[in-house]
């Protein structure tokens, strides 16, 4: 017995494994001799995209898939409100003095919190001082006139501030996109939504119950907010002479928008 053991080789000792010997030659039974498998590596997935589906395909054509999908999950624009307040109020600022380029401060890190906040205290405000301006002006020399909030004010504000924020953006996007230029849609959802901050000063000086002070005061802001949004447009239409046009005609709308606020909410 401790013959056969000190015959054994060095590979059959505890903790390694016994290496397959071809022993037909020998006239023995081969045994533990496993059929070849065939090994696949595939590629990793994308991290950066999220999961990927089985059966999904692996490249360029996954990938565009999978940025396309992220423009409608909540989760791809977490980024864009991870901002703190004095990046914020540094935009607010480039906002009402557009001076300094705030197409280069936003171009690499855009937020959309500001964004929303403008536009939801813009709403806010419409509602609220559209209708004590309507007070000021229509019955505040005869008290004994009944007055009622107007509750339709806050869905006319929201359906139209929102809705020109989303949408505007949106559609300039794609008419850009098409001419060739390399516009961003986050991009130009942070330019318009902070082009909005003008009007929230303007909101409340629109309570004046002077009319020709109101007029002075919506044609600054809404002129003020015009140029901004035709000077940071501008970049994105540099050598595209047929863009031209469209920048004048986005400044036009914005121009429109405070002429509209006027004549709705401060009547």
């Amino acid at each position: 017995m401790e013959e056969g053991y000190t015959s054994l080789p060095t590979s059959h000792s505890v903790g390694s494994v016994p290496a397959v010997v071809a022993e037909e030659s020998q006239g023995r039974a081969t045994i533990g001799v496993f059929p070849k498998t065939n090994l696949q590596i595939f590629p990793p997935g994308n991290i950066a995209s999220g999961y990927q589906a089985p059966g999904t395909p692996y490249g360029e054509d996954a990938q565009s898939a999978n940025s396309w999908n992220g423009y409608f999950s909540i989760s791809s624009y977490q980024p864009y409100f991870n901002v703190d307040t004095d990046i914020v109020f540094d935009r607010l600022v480039g906002a009402v003095y557009p001076m300094d380029g705030f197409c280069t401060k936003v171009d690499a890190n855009p937020d959309l919190y500001g964004p929303v906040w403008i536009s939801t205290t813009l709403v806010f405000l419409l509602s609220a001082l559209g209708n004590c301006a309507t007070y000021l002006m229509k019955n505040g020399n005869n008290p004994e006139i009944a007055w009622n909030f107007d509750v339709n004010y806050v869905n006319w504000a929201a359906s139209v501030i929102y809705g020109y924020v989303l949408a505007v953006p949106a559609s300039f996007y794609f008419l850009l996109r098409y001419f060739g230029s390399n516009a961003g849609l986050v991009q130009l959802w942070c330019i318009w939504g902070y082009s909005l901050s003008i009007f929230i000063p303007t909101a409340l000086l629109l309570v004046i119950p002077l009319e020709i002070l109101k007029w002075i005061i919506i044609l600054f802001a809404g002129s003020a907010s015009a140029y901004f949004i035709g000077l940071n447009l501008k970049p994105y239409t540099e050598g595209q002479h047929d863009l031209f046009l469209w920048v004048i005609g986005a400044s036009v709308l914005q121009f429109v928008l405070a002429i509209f606020i006027k004549m709705f909410f401060f009547a």
